[in-house]
């Protein structure tokens, strides 16, 4: 048995100064997750408009896995830190072991849904048969391959969870780079390669996430001494498992219902045309520029949280949610300026935009960004209630955001004043959710926090 580690610098560090060093590598590295998502929608825009629509079309499939490893990451990681702000070693040992084998049936059960479900969900949305060739082709790969991005990000959370974000800004950096290179080569057939079209692009981003996953787990047994993953004699511990999913499954579903968002709004937009559903693809991969370094923040600020909490220590977390926030509405409003003043330029210079993409996307991105001066503060509040413990705060946020609000009013305006106000849906499904944080931070607040020291 190991000898007790030192005291974690979640509990002792200043507040500006941990926030900052535990979110600016997930910051950086998440810009450059969002980079390669750009450059990977950049290339297949140059096959046809129809291989970057059936590439927007599988975006809910890629928010579903996203959704799934997440949450059960950030149930893995608010129990991780938890444990270990309460000197609970064999707990933190049994969160990062059972996380590892949940990641890995994860991905084999949508490993079966690549297989068996690919065509079936593209002709559910279309009757192209360009648009359904090239969709069953990328999601087929990303599906069959997904144990890619759920070990990475299974394994990235361990990291995260005793401090050590510098890592995973290596091990992302790194994926990312591979994919950004190899994107070009496979697409186009470069340097004596095939010409692989969408199907290299699935596998540039496969091959991007194993290579991840095979640093992020050398980092854990090298650098991370406070967990141990040795999983000799492993069999899955229940309680450990419903404690991770006690607050991994809200946040699993949170995140889902941004998946059944993007398909609902995938078929309201196809009613007009297929361009209008490449510009909201286009809109998902521009403003992850924005959202993903506030999406860093946040991953750096829920483990401190948890923590302290863990610790009962009031005025760390409450110091610590307070700048988050700050951060992020500073980040939401460059990036409001952004889509406000360079909107053209972005569609035109990075997808080849048509006049007809043109005519939609400018004013389209422009509404959708109005919703960005409410966005930071919802995310921020929305993490503090999944780190202490109460993810179904953030479930009903979410749910009340996206399927009680977005879809029924976006489908309104479509049927009533067409596809320009559309778009207006979004912006006013944020005001419903910064109302509605405000009512729970206040609640939450009084009932987990107020009593602490």
């Amino acid at each position: 048995m190991s000898s007790t580690p030192a005291e974690n610098k979640m509990g002792v560090l200043p507040i500006p100064r941990l926030l900052i060093t535990m979110s600016l590598p997930m910051m950086v590295s998440m810009l450059v997750q969002a980079l390669y998502n750009i450059v990977d929608s950049m290339f297949v825009a140059q096959l046809s408009e129809d291989a970057l629509t059936a590439v927007s079309l599988v975006y809910p499939v890629q928010l579903l896995m996203i959704a799934v490893s997440s949450g059960t990451g950030v149930g893995i990681n608010a129990l991780l830190s938890r444990c270990l702000g309460e000197k609970n070693f064999n707990g933190a040992n049994l969160a990062a072991r059972n996380g590892i084998f949940l990641g890995l049936i994860s991905s084999v059960i949508f490993a079966l849904i690549g297989i068996f479900g690919s065509g079936i969900f593209f002709r559910l949305q279309t009757d192209n048969p360009t648009i359904i060739k090239y969709g069953t082709q990328y999601m087929t790969i990303i599906c069959v391959l997904s144990v890619g991005i759920f070990m990475q990000i299974t394994f990235e959370r361990l990291l995260q969870s005793t401090g050590k974000t510098i890592y995973n800004m290596i091990t992302q950096g790194t994926g990312a780079i591979i994919n950004i290179v190899m994107d070009p080569i496979l697409i186009f057939g470069y340097f004596g390669f095939p010409r692989m079209e969408v199907v290299g692009a699935a596998v540039a981003t496969v091959f991007g996430q194993l290579v991840a996953v095979l640093l992020s787990f050398i980092f854990n047994l090298k650098k991370n001494h406070e967990i141990s993953l040795n999983m000799k004699g492993f069999r899955p511990h229940a309680k450990t498992i419903a404690l991770i999913y006690e607050v991994g499954i809200p946040s699993i579903i949170m995140q889902a219902i941004g998946s059944v968002m993007t398909f609902g709004m995938n078929k309201i937009l196809l009613m007009f045309s297929s361009t209008a559903a490449a510009v909201f693809g286009i809109y998902f991969k521009l403003q992850s520029f924005i959202f993903m370094p506030v999406f860093g923040l946040n991953n750096g600020m829920i483990p401190i949280i948890a923590y302290n909490y863990g610790a009962r220590n009031k005025r760390r977390i409450t110091h610590t949610l307070k700048l988050s926030i700050l951060i992020a509405v500073c980040i939401m409003i460059v990036g409001l300026l952004l889509f406000q003043t360079m909107t053209g330029f972005f569609l035109k210079t990075l997808f080849d935009a048509s006049d007809h993409m043109l005519a939609i996307g400018v004013p389209a991105l422009r509404i959708i960004s109005i919703s960005f001066l409410l966005a930071g503060y919802n995310i921020i509040v929305s993490s503090l209630f999944q780190a202490l413990g109460n993810g179904v705060y953030s479930l009903v946020v979410s749910a009340a955001r996206q399927l009680v609000v977005i879809l029924p009013v976006a489908y309104i305006l479509a049927v009533c004043f067409g596809l320009s106000m559309v778009w207006w849906a979004i912006p006013i499904a944020e005001v419903v959710s910064f109302l509605l944080c405000t009512i729970l931070l206040k609640r939450i607040y009084a009932t987990r926090l107020k009593a602490l020291s």
